[in-house]
């Protein structure tokens, strides 16, 4: 009897509670892990938006400061005016360059990608596989080209760039390509210095010196020519 009773209040009990709530996991097998799965979902999308929203700003920003260049030189380019003409926040051009030498320094790098990536991967010369002394010459009439076509770019990165000119990332990268085509060619000499010495006439004032409309190549060729002399006889 009295066991009878005591199932009876519990009964009674359940029925006032109301009918029993079944957890989420209960409900659907695998559901507790879902939520993890959807907010990462989430959160890759809006990584992927603030990238894509990254990359837009970084080519507003170099083309406002190729804007000002050709309007007015290196003195004209600020990260005021840079972030006025690009449309964005000075304060993202600061985070993102740094200063007016970072914003010269990226849009150099840009001029030059492609050279850099077809040193590293493209066909010879320019690529791996040919002789040393033709992957000189090849390098040297492709930067030459960009040195031609950006004088004025060039030599607002030089005065910009001045105190740390040997550490700036597209220098560093020219200088050790040299050196290395100068000590495969010369081991005998001293291969940094040479890369410094040729490298020392890329001067934005001088290149456009000496590229008139009669003889748009001529800093190249003459560079050429500098660097066989260099080498010696083959």
């Amino acid at each position: 009897m009295a066991g009878r009773r005591s199932d009876g209040i519990k009964n009674a009990a359940r029925a006032a509670a109301g009918p029993e709530r079944v957890t989420p996991t209960e409900r659907t097998p695998g559901a507790g892990r879902a939520a993890p799965a959807k907010r990462a979902a989430q959160n890759e999308r809006v990584e992927r938006v603030e990238r894509a929203d990254a990359a837009r700003n970084r080519q507003a920003v170099l083309r406002a400061t190729e804007q000002l260049l050709a309007e007015g030189g290196g003195d004209h380019v600020s990260l005021d005016r840079v972030a006025a003409l690009a449309g964005v926040g000075k304060g993202t051009v600061f985070r993102r360059f740094g200063s007016r030498a970072g914003l010269l320094q990226a849009l150099l790098e840009e001029r030059s990608r492609e050279l850099r990536e077809a040193i590293a991967s493209g066909p010879p010369p320019l690529g791996p596989g040919a002789p040393a002394r033709d992957r000189l010459h090849a390098f040297l009439d492709g930067l030459g080209a960009i040195a031609e076509g950006n004088t004025v770019l060039l030599a607002a990165h030089e005065q910009a760039c001045a105190e740390d000119k040997y550490d700036d990332p597209s220098y560093r990268l020219w200088h050790g390509h040299l050196t290395t085509l100068f000590a495969a060619e010369r081991p005998d000499l001293d291969a940094g210095f040479l890369a410094h010495a040729l490298l020392a006439v890329f001067d934005g004032d001088l290149i456009r010196h000496l590229t008139t409309p009669g003889d748009p190549r001529r800093f190249t060729r003459s560079v050429q020519e500098m660097a066989t002399a260099l080498l010696g006889p083959a």
